[in-house]
């Protein structure tokens, strides 16, 4: 007779054996590109980020209005999107994720990019990396009355953003930007993450800086437009026409948005540099270029 697996002491459904095998990472991508077709830059962006992730994709965009558009499902980037549900996702910036799953099982319910409506308005997070304290912020957050509906760590950032305890921000509650510093300061393991608003596109890297993450720019209608993008690898940058800039560095927060790319004051302070040696070795495209190298 089978016996029911013992259930997990942080709330979550009871893992397969096969979600403690080695993964591959997820690929990470955002653009602010008012003017831009931002949803089919997305998709030839996630393209090129295909090798990071195969299980899943999405894209998120927001519209002038704030209005939230978004399509995700399970399968290569070419099986999930198409003409059709290409063309509804307008919008002037998005983010958009591909994924392998490294916690939580291989399923739509765990495909990102995670959407929310919250008081400080439209979240969008796609998200690559573990927390090692993903257990505890769960806890904290199902003790709290957040509920939670798969068993991502990526999801519990995205519920932290959505729901930040009270007391941890008082009167910047609705700042974004207050959120993501708070965010910062809570979540402990290899994180780069891009976040959808109303107004910005943000993008985030732990203080240790495991996994990659870059900011671009790029240049559409004839050059009379200029946008600017963040991704898991530099390569994504080819494939759209965009040009390299830098990475985003450990510990650091970014804003692109009608003003450019903003850094913002550092919520921790980075420590000793520990990218992953996998993505020399394993993850990246040996065309992409890591801390100033070509892998």
């Amino acid at each position: 007779m089978t016996t029911p697996r013992d259930a997990r002491a942080d709330g979550a459904p009871p893992r397969d054996d096969a979600d403690d095998a080695p993964k591959e990472a997820c690929g990470v991508f955002g653009i602010w590109a008012p003017g831009a077709d931002v949803a089919r830059v997305s998709f030839f962006a996630l393209y090129a980020l295909q090798h990071r992730g195969q299980e899943s994709a999405g894209i998120a965009t927001v519209g002038e209005s704030g209005e939230v558009f978004k399509h995700k499902g399970m399968g290569l980037v070419t099986q999930v999107f198409n003409e059709a549900n290409l063309a509804p996702l307008v919008g002037t910036h998005a983010v958009a994720h591909t994924r392998y799953s490294t916690t939580g099982s291989s399923s739509l319910r765990n495909a990102q990019p995670y959407l929310l409506h919250t008081s400080a308005g439209p979240l969008a997070v796609a998200h690559n990396g573990n927390l090692v304290n993903a257990a505890a912020l769960r806890a904290e957050l199902l003790g709290r009355g957040v509920g939670l509906v798969g068993e991502s760590d990526s999801e519990v950032m995205t519920q932290l953003l959505a729901a930040p305890a009270e007391a941890a921000l008082g009167a910047a509650a609705n700042s974004w930007e207050a959120r993501l510093a708070n965010l910062m300061r809570r979540c402990e393991g290899a994180f780069s993450v891009a976040v959808l608003t109303k107004g910005a596109v943000y993008a985030l890297r732990d203080p240790q800086g495991f996994r990659p993450l870059c900011i671009g720019s790029i240049e559409y209608e004839g050059g009379a437009g200029r946008g600017f993008v963040v991704a898991s690898e530099s390569s994504a940058f080819g494939t759209i026409g965009a040009k390299f800039l830098r990475d985003v560095a450990p510990g650091e927060i970014v804003r692109l948005d009608k003003d450019g790319v903003t850094s913002l004051p550092g919520a921790v302070e980075p420590r000793t540099r520990a990218l992953c040696v996998f993505e020399y070795v394993y993850f990246a495209r040996p065309d992409s270029l890591f801390e100033g190298q070509m892998v």
